[in-house]
Protein backbone atom coordinates (compact mmCIF):
# COMPACT_ATOMS: atom_id res chain seq x y z
CA UNK A 1 0.00 0.00 0.00
CA UNK A 2 1.48 3.35 -1.01
CA UNK A 3 1.05 6.34 1.17
CA UNK A 4 0.89 9.71 -0.28
CA UNK A 5 3.70 12.06 0.09
CA UNK A 6 1.89 15.44 0.68
CA UNK A 7 1.21 16.10 4.25
CA UNK A 8 -2.67 17.09 3.98
CA UNK A 9 -3.44 13.90 2.34
CA UNK A 10 -0.80 12.00 4.11
CA UNK A 11 -3.06 13.36 7.51
CA UNK A 12 -6.48 12.12 5.68
CA UNK A 13 -4.64 8.73 4.63
CA UNK A 14 -4.06 8.29 8.56
CA UNK A 15 -8.16 9.46 9.61
CA UNK A 16 -9.06 6.82 7.42
CA UNK A 17 -6.79 4.22 8.23
CA UNK A 18 -7.94 4.74 11.95
CA UNK A 19 -11.48 4.77 10.98
CA UNK A 20 -11.64 8.58 10.47
CA UNK A 21 -12.65 11.34 12.80
CA UNK A 22 -15.95 10.97 12.97
CA UNK A 23 -16.27 7.64 13.21
CA UNK A 24 -14.32 7.62 16.80
CA UNK A 25 -16.52 10.52 17.72
CA UNK A 26 -19.45 7.99 17.20
CA UNK A 27 -18.06 5.16 19.10
CA UNK A 28 -17.13 7.80 21.25
CA UNK A 29 -20.59 9.06 22.02
CA UNK A 30 -21.60 5.25 22.15
CA UNK A 31 -22.59 4.32 25.70
CA UNK A 32 -20.33 1.88 27.90
CA UNK A 33 -22.66 -0.75 28.12
CA UNK A 34 -23.65 -0.68 23.80
CA UNK A 35 -20.05 -0.39 23.58
CA UNK A 36 -19.22 -3.64 25.63
CA UNK A 37 -21.90 -5.23 24.07
CA UNK A 38 -21.28 -4.52 20.01
CA UNK A 39 -16.93 -5.34 20.74
CA UNK A 40 -18.00 -8.77 22.40
CA UNK A 41 -20.67 -9.56 19.70
CA UNK A 42 -17.98 -8.79 17.26
CA UNK A 43 -15.59 -10.77 18.67
CA UNK A 44 -17.34 -13.78 19.37
CA UNK A 45 -18.88 -13.30 15.45
CA UNK A 46 -15.13 -13.59 14.52
CA UNK A 47 -14.53 -16.78 16.84
CA UNK A 48 -17.67 -18.60 15.77
CA UNK A 49 -16.56 -17.74 12.32
CA UNK A 50 -13.42 -19.07 12.72
CA UNK A 51 -14.70 -22.10 14.42
CA UNK A 52 -17.20 -23.00 11.92
CA UNK A 53 -14.48 -22.38 9.09
CA UNK A 54 -11.61 -24.91 11.44
CA UNK A 55 -14.57 -27.30 12.09
CA UNK A 56 -15.49 -27.60 8.26
CA UNK A 57 -11.83 -27.69 7.25
CA UNK A 58 -11.37 -30.39 9.77
CA UNK A 59 -14.88 -32.77 9.15
CA UNK A 60 -13.35 -32.56 5.69
CA UNK A 61 -9.66 -33.84 5.71
CA UNK A 62 -11.08 -36.30 8.83
CA UNK A 63 -13.67 -38.07 6.00
CA UNK A 64 -11.17 -37.56 3.14
CA UNK A 65 -8.91 -39.42 4.88
CA UNK A 66 -11.26 -41.77 6.22
CA UNK A 67 -12.38 -42.27 2.58
CA UNK A 68 -8.40 -42.79 0.97
CA UNK A 69 -8.08 -45.71 4.01
CA UNK A 70 -11.16 -47.58 2.55
CA UNK A 71 -10.07 -47.13 -0.78
CA UNK A 72 -6.61 -48.37 -0.49
CA UNK A 73 -7.75 -51.21 1.76
CA UNK A 74 -9.94 -52.07 -1.05
CA UNK A 75 -7.19 -51.51 -3.52
CA UNK A 76 -4.81 -53.71 -1.35
CA UNK A 77 -7.09 -56.42 -0.35
CA UNK A 78 -7.95 -56.97 -4.81
CA UNK A 79 -4.54 -57.00 -5.64
CA UNK A 80 -3.29 -59.93 -2.93
CA UNK A 81 -6.56 -61.82 -4.31
CA UNK A 82 -5.34 -61.22 -7.84
CA UNK A 83 -1.61 -62.53 -7.27
CA UNK A 84 -2.78 -65.63 -5.59
CA UNK A 85 -5.37 -66.28 -8.21
CA UNK A 86 -8.58 -66.28 -5.56
CA UNK A 87 -10.50 -64.29 -7.32
CA UNK A 88 -14.53 -63.98 -6.82
CA UNK A 89 -16.88 -63.52 -9.49
CA UNK A 90 -17.90 -60.12 -8.10
CA UNK A 91 -14.88 -57.65 -6.77
CA UNK A 92 -15.92 -57.16 -2.74
CA UNK A 93 -17.40 -53.78 -1.75
CA UNK A 94 -18.58 -52.46 1.47
CA UNK A 95 -19.26 -48.55 0.52
CA UNK A 96 -22.05 -47.14 -0.78
CA UNK A 97 -21.58 -46.54 -4.42
CA UNK A 98 -17.79 -48.00 -4.02
CA UNK A 99 -16.60 -49.35 -7.18
CA UNK A 100 -13.86 -52.11 -7.73
CA UNK A 101 -12.27 -52.90 -10.83
CA UNK A 102 -9.62 -55.00 -12.20
CA UNK A 103 -8.03 -53.98 -15.61
CA UNK A 104 -5.96 -55.49 -18.13
CA UNK A 105 -2.82 -53.81 -19.52
CA UNK A 106 -4.88 -52.23 -22.45
CA UNK A 107 -7.76 -51.22 -19.81
CA UNK A 108 -10.53 -53.22 -20.37
CA UNK A 109 -12.48 -55.01 -17.46
CA UNK A 110 -11.44 -58.33 -16.22
CA UNK A 111 -13.27 -58.27 -12.78
CA UNK A 112 -15.93 -55.57 -11.42
CA UNK A 113 -17.66 -55.04 -8.39
CA UNK A 114 -21.62 -56.02 -8.78
CA UNK A 115 -22.51 -52.06 -8.87
CA UNK A 116 -20.59 -51.29 -11.74
CA UNK A 117 -19.94 -52.05 -15.28
CA UNK A 118 -18.09 -55.11 -17.00
CA UNK A 119 -17.38 -53.31 -19.51
CA UNK A 120 -16.73 -49.58 -19.04
CA UNK A 121 -13.83 -49.04 -17.18
CA UNK A 122 -14.01 -47.04 -13.73
CA UNK A 123 -10.37 -45.06 -15.19
CA UNK A 124 -10.17 -44.31 -18.81
CA UNK A 125 -7.37 -46.42 -20.73
CA UNK A 126 -5.37 -42.70 -21.19
CA UNK A 127 -5.31 -41.88 -17.60
CA UNK A 128 -4.74 -45.65 -16.48
CA UNK A 129 -1.13 -45.89 -17.60
CA UNK A 130 -0.12 -43.00 -15.53
CA UNK A 131 -1.79 -44.11 -12.78
CA UNK A 132 0.24 -47.54 -13.08
CA UNK A 133 3.08 -45.90 -13.53
CA UNK A 134 2.93 -44.08 -10.35
CA UNK A 135 1.54 -46.75 -8.62
CA UNK A 136 3.98 -49.42 -9.04
CA UNK A 137 4.03 -51.83 -5.81
CA UNK A 138 2.35 -49.41 -3.78
CA UNK A 139 -0.98 -48.04 -3.73
CA UNK A 140 -1.44 -44.64 -5.02
CA UNK A 141 -4.47 -42.66 -3.70
CA UNK A 142 -5.70 -39.54 -5.50
CA UNK A 143 -8.68 -37.47 -6.74
CA UNK A 144 -9.79 -37.70 -10.14
CA UNK A 145 -12.95 -37.63 -12.29
CA UNK A 146 -13.93 -41.14 -13.49
CA UNK A 147 -16.99 -42.91 -15.66
CA UNK A 148 -19.15 -42.80 -12.79
CA UNK A 149 -18.53 -39.88 -10.98
CA UNK A 150 -17.55 -36.15 -10.99
CA UNK A 151 -15.00 -36.67 -8.54
CA UNK A 152 -13.90 -39.25 -6.60
CA UNK A 153 -10.94 -40.88 -4.48
CA UNK A 154 -8.87 -43.05 -6.63
CA UNK A 155 -6.93 -45.94 -5.44
CA UNK A 156 -4.40 -47.89 -8.04
CA UNK A 157 -2.31 -50.41 -7.45
CA UNK A 158 -0.25 -52.66 -10.08
CA UNK A 159 -0.02 -56.41 -9.75
CA UNK A 160 -0.21 -59.69 -12.09
CA UNK A 161 -3.06 -61.91 -12.33
CA UNK A 162 -2.08 -65.64 -13.74
CA UNK A 163 1.10 -64.25 -15.19
CA UNK A 164 -0.27 -61.21 -16.98
CA UNK A 165 0.32 -57.40 -15.77
CA UNK A 166 -3.19 -55.60 -14.15
CA UNK A 167 -3.98 -52.99 -12.43
CA UNK A 168 -6.50 -52.83 -9.18
CA UNK A 169 -8.42 -49.12 -9.18
CA UNK A 170 -10.66 -48.94 -6.42
CA UNK A 171 -12.73 -45.48 -5.63
CA UNK A 172 -15.18 -43.48 -3.55
CA UNK A 173 -17.15 -40.77 -4.59
CA UNK A 174 -16.76 -37.35 -3.06
CA UNK A 175 -20.20 -36.20 -3.19
CA UNK A 176 -21.18 -37.34 -0.10
CA UNK A 177 -19.14 -35.85 1.53
CA UNK A 178 -19.16 -32.35 -0.42
CA UNK A 179 -22.98 -32.51 0.42
CA UNK A 180 -21.98 -32.95 4.17
CA UNK A 181 -19.74 -29.99 3.94
CA UNK A 182 -21.91 -27.88 1.34
CA UNK A 183 -24.64 -28.39 4.28
CA UNK A 184 -22.78 -27.51 7.45
CA UNK A 185 -21.26 -24.64 5.55
CA UNK A 186 -24.90 -23.54 5.17
CA UNK A 187 -26.35 -24.58 8.73
CA UNK A 188 -23.18 -22.23 9.77
CA UNK A 189 -23.82 -19.48 7.85
CA UNK A 190 -27.57 -19.15 9.66
CA UNK A 191 -26.20 -20.55 13.10
CA UNK A 192 -23.81 -18.04 13.57
CA UNK A 193 -25.21 -14.68 12.71
CA UNK A 194 -28.30 -16.49 15.00
CA UNK A 195 -25.87 -17.43 17.65
CA UNK A 196 -24.14 -14.37 17.53
CA UNK A 197 -27.43 -12.12 17.91
CA UNK A 198 -28.54 -14.47 20.88
CA UNK A 199 -25.09 -13.89 22.65
CA UNK A 200 -25.23 -10.04 22.30
CA UNK A 201 -28.96 -10.15 23.55
CA UNK A 202 -27.41 -11.99 26.64
CA UNK A 203 -24.28 -9.78 27.04
CA UNK A 204 -26.72 -6.61 26.81
CA UNK A 205 -29.00 -7.83 29.60
CA UNK A 206 -26.11 -9.22 32.06
CA UNK A 207 -24.38 -5.63 31.57
CA UNK A 208 -27.29 -3.68 32.35
CA UNK A 209 -27.30 -5.52 35.58
CA UNK A 210 -24.12 -5.55 36.16
CA UNK A 211 -23.82 -1.97 35.83
CA UNK A 212 -27.05 -1.19 37.28
CA UNK A 213 -25.27 0.02 40.52
CA UNK A 214 -23.12 1.92 38.45
CA UNK A 215 -26.02 4.16 37.18
CA UNK A 216 -27.52 4.37 40.67
CA UNK A 217 -24.56 5.74 41.96
CA UNK A 218 -24.18 8.46 39.25
CA UNK A 219 -27.64 9.11 39.70
CA UNK A 220 -27.03 10.11 43.51
CA UNK A 221 -24.08 11.28 42.39
CA UNK A 222 -26.04 13.87 40.02
CA UNK A 223 -28.68 14.43 42.56
CA UNK A 224 -25.87 15.57 45.56
CA UNK A 225 -24.50 17.92 42.82
CA UNK A 226 -27.81 19.57 42.00
CA UNK A 227 -28.90 19.68 45.53
CA UNK A 228 -25.23 21.20 47.03
CA UNK A 229 -25.37 19.25 49.86
CA UNK A 230 -24.65 16.54 51.68
CA UNK A 231 -25.55 13.61 50.38
CA UNK A 232 -24.75 9.59 49.89
CA UNK A 233 -24.55 6.94 47.04
CA UNK A 234 -26.12 3.73 47.25
CA UNK A 235 -24.06 0.50 49.19
CA UNK A 236 -24.67 -2.90 47.44
CA UNK A 237 -24.92 -5.50 50.28
CA UNK A 238 -22.53 -7.67 48.21
CA UNK A 239 -19.17 -6.88 49.30
CA UNK A 240 -17.66 -6.47 45.56
CA UNK A 241 -15.62 -4.10 43.94
CA UNK A 242 -18.91 -1.40 43.11
CA UNK A 243 -19.45 -1.90 47.06
CA UNK A 244 -15.85 -0.89 47.43
CA UNK A 245 -16.05 2.12 45.28
CA UNK A 246 -19.21 2.95 46.60
CA UNK A 247 -17.81 3.10 50.28
CA UNK A 248 -14.54 5.32 49.20
CA UNK A 249 -16.75 7.66 47.04
CA UNK A 250 -18.56 8.30 50.17
CA UNK A 251 -16.11 8.58 52.31
CA UNK A 252 -14.68 11.27 49.87
CA UNK A 253 -18.30 13.34 50.17
CA UNK A 254 -18.52 13.25 53.53
CA UNK A 255 -14.91 14.70 54.07
CA UNK A 256 -15.83 17.09 51.13
CA UNK A 257 -19.01 17.78 53.32
CA UNK A 258 -16.54 18.09 56.40
CA UNK A 259 -14.78 20.38 54.73
CA UNK A 260 -17.46 22.24 53.09
CA UNK A 261 -19.20 22.31 56.99
CA UNK A 262 -15.82 24.49 57.83
CA UNK A 263 -15.73 26.94 55.57
CA UNK A 264 -19.11 27.64 55.49
CA UNK A 265 -18.07 28.09 59.44
CA UNK A 266 -15.14 29.74 59.28
CA UNK A 267 -17.01 32.54 56.71
CA UNK A 268 -19.87 32.65 58.95
CA UNK A 269 -17.35 32.83 62.84
CA UNK A 270 -15.40 35.52 60.49
CA UNK A 271 -18.11 37.89 59.62
CA UNK A 272 -19.45 37.65 63.20
CA UNK A 273 -16.61 38.30 64.96
CA UNK A 274 -14.76 40.66 62.63
CA UNK A 275 -17.83 43.18 62.67
CA UNK A 276 -17.13 44.57 66.54
CA UNK A 277 -13.21 45.13 66.22
CA UNK A 278 -13.63 46.47 62.33
CA UNK A 279 -16.05 48.53 63.56
CA UNK A 280 -14.37 49.51 66.37
CA UNK A 281 -11.29 50.57 64.00
CA UNK A 282 -13.81 52.85 61.62
CA UNK A 283 -14.92 54.40 64.84
CA UNK A 284 -11.73 55.66 66.29
CA UNK A 285 -10.45 56.58 62.19
CA UNK A 286 -14.19 58.48 62.23
CA UNK A 287 -13.18 60.83 65.22
CA UNK A 288 -9.52 61.16 64.15
CA UNK A 289 -10.82 62.70 61.09
CA UNK A 290 -13.80 65.22 62.32
CA UNK A 291 -11.36 65.64 65.47
CA UNK A 292 -7.51 66.14 64.47
CA UNK A 293 -6.70 68.79 66.32
CA UNK A 294 -8.24 66.32 69.74
CA UNK A 295 -6.96 63.30 68.43
CA UNK A 296 -3.36 63.01 67.71
CA UNK A 297 -1.88 60.29 65.62
CA UNK A 298 -0.12 58.70 68.65
CA UNK A 299 -3.21 58.42 70.51
CA UNK A 300 -4.77 57.19 67.24
CA UNK A 301 -2.30 54.52 66.86
CA UNK A 302 -2.54 53.45 70.46
CA UNK A 303 -6.27 52.74 69.96
CA UNK A 304 -6.20 51.08 66.68
CA UNK A 305 -3.30 48.47 67.81
CA UNK A 306 -5.32 46.65 70.28
CA UNK A 307 -8.19 46.15 67.98
CA UNK A 308 -5.61 45.30 65.68
CA UNK A 309 -4.08 42.47 67.79
CA UNK A 310 -7.36 41.48 68.60
CA UNK A 311 -8.26 41.03 64.55
CA UNK A 312 -5.01 39.32 64.53
CA UNK A 313 -5.11 36.34 67.43
CA UNK A 314 -9.07 36.03 66.19
CA UNK A 315 -8.19 35.49 62.32
CA UNK A 316 -5.23 33.01 63.63
CA UNK A 317 -7.72 31.19 66.20
CA UNK A 318 -10.36 31.04 62.90
CA UNK A 319 -7.89 29.80 60.66
CA UNK A 320 -6.62 26.86 63.36
CA UNK A 321 -10.33 25.65 63.70
CA UNK A 322 -10.73 25.45 59.47
CA UNK A 323 -7.66 23.64 59.17
CA UNK A 324 -8.69 21.18 61.94
CA UNK A 325 -9.58 17.70 60.49
CA UNK A 326 -8.12 18.93 57.03
CA UNK A 327 -5.21 16.37 56.95
CA UNK A 328 -4.02 13.77 58.71
CA UNK A 329 -2.13 14.03 62.26
CA UNK A 330 1.00 13.36 62.89
CA UNK A 331 1.80 10.62 65.63
CA UNK A 332 5.16 11.09 67.68
CA UNK A 333 6.23 10.79 71.17
CA UNK A 334 6.01 14.01 72.96
CA UNK A 335 7.13 15.24 76.09
CA UNK A 336 4.29 16.67 77.75
CA UNK A 337 6.34 17.91 81.15
CA UNK A 338 8.37 20.16 78.25
CA UNK A 339 5.38 21.43 76.53
CA UNK A 340 3.52 22.16 80.31
CA UNK A 341 6.96 24.27 81.19
CA UNK A 342 6.81 26.03 77.54
CA UNK A 343 2.84 26.78 77.54
CA UNK A 344 3.44 28.70 81.25
CA UNK A 345 6.22 30.61 79.98
CA UNK A 346 4.36 32.04 77.15
CA UNK A 347 1.55 32.57 79.16
CA UNK A 348 0.71 36.28 78.99
CA UNK A 349 -0.59 36.82 83.09
CA UNK A 350 2.09 34.01 84.59
CA UNK A 351 3.77 36.94 86.18
CA UNK A 352 0.50 37.81 88.00
CA UNK A 353 -0.67 34.39 89.07
CA UNK A 354 1.85 32.27 90.71
CA UNK A 355 1.74 29.24 88.52
CA UNK A 356 3.52 25.12 89.22
CA UNK A 357 4.21 22.48 86.98
CA UNK A 358 4.67 18.62 88.73
CA UNK A 359 4.87 15.75 87.54
CA UNK A 360 6.26 14.40 83.82
CA UNK A 361 4.81 12.22 81.30
CA UNK A 362 4.42 11.62 77.05
CA UNK A 363 1.73 10.87 74.97
CA UNK A 364 1.78 10.19 71.11
CA UNK A 365 0.46 12.84 69.07
CA UNK A 366 2.02 16.18 67.39
CA UNK A 367 3.79 18.64 69.55
CA UNK A 368 2.89 21.90 68.11
CA UNK A 369 -1.15 20.93 68.15
CA UNK A 370 -0.62 19.65 71.73
CA UNK A 371 1.08 22.51 72.81
CA UNK A 372 -1.37 24.31 71.35
CA UNK A 373 -3.90 23.09 73.40
CA UNK A 374 -2.01 23.01 77.01
CA UNK A 375 -1.24 26.77 76.13
CA UNK A 376 -4.95 27.60 75.66
CA UNK A 377 -5.78 25.58 79.07
CA UNK A 378 -3.35 27.44 80.95
CA UNK A 379 -4.12 30.45 79.57
CA UNK A 380 -8.17 30.25 80.20
CA UNK A 381 -6.69 28.99 84.10
CA UNK A 382 -4.49 32.17 84.03
CA UNK A 383 -7.24 34.77 82.86
CA UNK A 384 -9.86 33.24 85.62
CA UNK A 385 -7.55 32.51 88.81
CA UNK A 386 -7.32 34.15 91.92
CA UNK A 387 -3.60 33.69 92.73
CA UNK A 388 -2.61 29.73 91.74
CA UNK A 389 -2.83 27.34 89.14
CA UNK A 390 -0.86 23.92 89.15
CA UNK A 391 -0.18 22.01 86.28
CA UNK A 392 0.00 18.47 86.97
CA UNK A 393 1.49 16.16 84.23
CA UNK A 394 1.39 12.07 83.49
CA UNK A 395 1.81 10.07 81.13
CA UNK A 396 -1.15 10.83 78.53
CA UNK A 397 -2.57 13.47 80.34
CA UNK A 398 -2.47 17.41 81.61
CA UNK A 399 -4.35 18.54 84.44
CA UNK A 400 -4.50 21.86 84.64
CA UNK A 401 -6.43 23.99 88.03
CA UNK A 402 -7.25 26.85 88.88
CA UNK A 403 -8.43 28.40 92.20
CA UNK A 404 -10.73 31.04 90.86
CA UNK A 405 -14.57 31.25 91.22
CA UNK A 406 -14.95 28.14 88.90
CA UNK A 407 -17.97 27.27 86.43
CA UNK A 408 -21.20 25.63 86.97
CA UNK A 409 -21.89 22.48 86.03
CA UNK A 410 -24.35 23.27 83.35
CA UNK A 411 -21.89 25.29 81.51
CA UNK A 412 -19.25 22.71 81.36
CA UNK A 413 -19.86 21.82 77.78
CA UNK A 414 -21.37 24.87 76.28
CA UNK A 415 -17.92 26.45 76.77
CA UNK A 416 -16.78 24.41 74.29
CA UNK A 417 -18.87 25.86 71.81
CA UNK A 418 -17.79 28.16 69.38
CA UNK A 419 -17.51 32.18 70.52
CA UNK A 420 -19.49 31.58 73.77
CA UNK A 421 -18.39 32.97 76.78
CA UNK A 422 -20.12 32.98 80.46
CA UNK A 423 -21.02 35.90 81.94
CA UNK A 424 -17.95 36.36 84.26
CA UNK A 425 -15.89 36.97 80.75
CA UNK A 426 -18.15 39.09 78.84
CA UNK A 427 -15.58 41.68 78.84
CA UNK A 428 -13.40 41.40 75.62
CA UNK A 429 -10.14 42.25 77.38
CA UNK A 430 -11.03 39.57 80.53
CA UNK A 431 -12.68 36.68 77.53
CA UNK A 432 -10.66 36.76 74.68
CA UNK A 433 -12.65 35.89 71.77
CA UNK A 434 -14.47 32.58 73.48
CA UNK A 435 -12.34 30.23 71.09
CA UNK A 436 -9.69 28.88 73.38
CA UNK A 437 -11.85 26.17 74.73
CA UNK A 438 -13.26 25.05 71.59
CA UNK A 439 -9.84 25.07 69.85
CA UNK A 440 -8.44 23.17 72.57
CA UNK A 441 -11.11 20.18 72.16
CA UNK A 442 -11.27 20.29 68.51
CA UNK A 443 -7.75 19.52 68.44
CA UNK A 444 -7.71 17.47 70.88
CA UNK A 445 -10.24 15.00 69.71
CA UNK A 446 -7.88 15.09 66.40
CA UNK A 447 -5.28 14.05 67.89
CA UNK A 448 -7.33 10.70 68.85
CA UNK A 449 -8.00 12.47 73.08
CA UNK A 450 -10.08 15.13 74.34
CA UNK A 451 -10.74 17.92 76.71
CA UNK A 452 -13.02 17.86 79.56
CA UNK A 453 -13.81 19.81 82.74
CA UNK A 454 -14.34 19.97 86.56
CA UNK A 455 -14.38 21.00 89.84
CA UNK A 456 -10.52 21.63 91.10
CA UNK A 457 -9.50 20.93 94.77
CA UNK A 458 -8.43 24.48 94.79
CA UNK A 459 -11.84 25.45 94.28
CA UNK A 460 -11.94 26.88 90.60
CA UNK A 461 -11.85 24.70 87.30
CA UNK A 462 -10.18 21.93 86.55
CA UNK A 463 -9.10 21.02 82.69
CA UNK A 464 -7.82 17.40 81.88
CA UNK A 465 -6.46 16.93 78.35
CA UNK A 466 -6.33 13.02 77.58
CA UNK A 467 -4.75 11.84 75.11
CA UNK A 468 -3.36 8.10 73.71
CA UNK A 469 0.03 7.00 75.53
CA UNK A 470 3.66 6.94 73.58
CA UNK A 471 6.04 4.02 73.20
CA UNK A 472 7.27 3.35 76.32
CA UNK A 473 5.31 5.00 78.96
CA UNK A 474 3.94 3.14 81.64
CA UNK A 475 0.11 2.70 80.78
CA UNK A 476 -1.65 2.04 77.38
CA UNK A 477 -3.75 5.69 77.58
CA UNK A 478 -4.38 7.99 79.72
Amino acid sequence: MRVPADGATARGFVRRLHGGSRGGRVWSGWSLRLRLTVLTAVLLCVTLAVGAVALTTVLSRSRVAALDAIARDRAGTIAALAADDRLPPALPVAEPREIAQLLDASGLVIASSPNASRTLPVVAPSALAALRSKAGDDVLVTSAATSYDDEARVAVRATTYRGAPVTVVATVPLAEVRGLLGALSVSLVVVVPLLTALLAWVIWVVLGRALLPVEQMRRAAAQVARSGGPGSLPVRDVDDELGALARTLNEMLDRLESSAARQRTFTADAAHELRSPIAAVRASIDVARAHPEAYSAAELAADLEGEVLRMQRLVDDLLLLARVGSAPAGRTVVDLEALAHDAVGAARQADRVGVAVTGSGSALGDAAAIGRVVRNLVDNALRHAATRVQVTVDDGSVTVEDDGRGMPESDRERVFERFVRLDEARERDAGGSGLGLAIAREVAREQGGDVTLAAAALGGLRAVLRLHVGAGSGSDEG
